[in-house]
């Protein structure tokens, strides 16, 4: 159980937001099984640090990874657009790492590399690979993690998080039902959100299409193109969300049925400096979702 937690918080965490937040591990009785995990996922919306683009980002994900007996992993996903407006393979992600498993004890590592469509208005689209870390320790009637990441952008400094996270998982139909409600709560740098405005958010669409304006309580017209952008004190560490997420997940057979409903409540607002004026946008709560359908099986030769 820990190993299926701790991949689905690390895979979370070393990719687009919360978002793909349906990875899921198989309950196993034998930890020391390798196994291969093929998923399909669906996620109405890309969120990442409480930020999102004011045009919804729905994704669906198709992903597969080898899990070894020692720890090692890998993952690759492919993410495929399918907003009403627009469709098309807008992101393909690696992550490679290490997970381990001792009594109370869990803990992780691992790096994953981002190759997005250049037409992407994902809020984290500037972003080109990260590195993340994960300790977690199980008191029974509650496990606490704490994360750290490294993320790094295109044209800028690279960004570094820290992230709090309490979580319970509950049992029932003889463990084929887990519910695990947490709280998460994160804190970083906005380098990333910098180059974003610069390049989507400010009617820069990198397409040349009609861009989405201010977004979320920004006062620049949508036609306006902006050439600088200035996030006051992006090199700050501040809070910047807090999350609560109640995934729940079914197993059966070799399948797990997932779906995870989360509720992100953005801080510290930013504020950009343009070359038409300054503003502080007004950030909104946002509800997301992701749905997905996973499989697996072992790679290990029987005696």
């Amino acid at each position: 159980m820990k190993r299926y937690l701790l991949l689905n918080v690390i895979l979370c965490l070393g990719t687009i937001a919360g978002v793909f937040a349906q990875k899921a591990n198989k309950e196993k009785a034998n930890s020391e099984d390798s196994y291969v995990l093929m998923d399909v996922s669906y996620m109405n919306d890309a969120v990442f640090m409480g930020r999102r683009d004011s045009i919804t980002a729905p994704y669906l994900l198709p992903s597969i990874g080898y899990y070894d007996r020692s720890g090692l992993f890998i993952d690759a996903t492919v993410s495929y657009l399918t907003s009403s407006n627009e469709q098309r393979v807008d992101l393909f992600y690696l992550t490679g790492g290490y997970m381990f498993d001792s009594n109370n004890w869990s803990g992780g590592v691992s790096g994953t590399a981002y190759f997005y469509n250049e037409e992407s208005y994902n809020v984290q689209s500037e972003v080109v690979a990260d590195i993340t870390g994960l300790i977690s320790y199980d008191f029974k009637l509650l496990e606490l993690s704490v994360y750290a990441s490294s993320y790094f952008n295109k044209n800028s400094s690279p960004d570094i998080f820290l992230g709090f996270m309490a979580d319970h998982t509950f049992r029932a139909f003889n463990d084929h039902l887990l519910f695990a409600p947490r709280f998460s709560a994160f804190a970083g740098s906005q380098y990333f959100y910098e180059e974003y405005y610069t390049t989507s958010r400010l009617g820069n669409r990198k397409s040349g299409s009609n861009g989405q304006g201010s977004g979320s309580g920004g006062s620049i017209d949508s036609g306006t193109e902006v050439t600088t952008v200035q996030i006051a004190k992006a090199s700050k560490f501040n809070l910047l969300n807090m999350e609560l997420s109640f995934p729940f997940q079914y197993h059966f057979d070799q399948f797990i049925l997932s779906f995870t409903p989360t509720w992100a409540f953005p801080q510290t607002p930013a504020t950009l400096t343009t070359d038409t004026g300054t503003f502080e946008e007004d950030l909104e709560n946002v509800f997301y979702w992701s749905v997905g359908l996973s499989y697996w099986f072992n790679t290990n030769k029987k005696n």
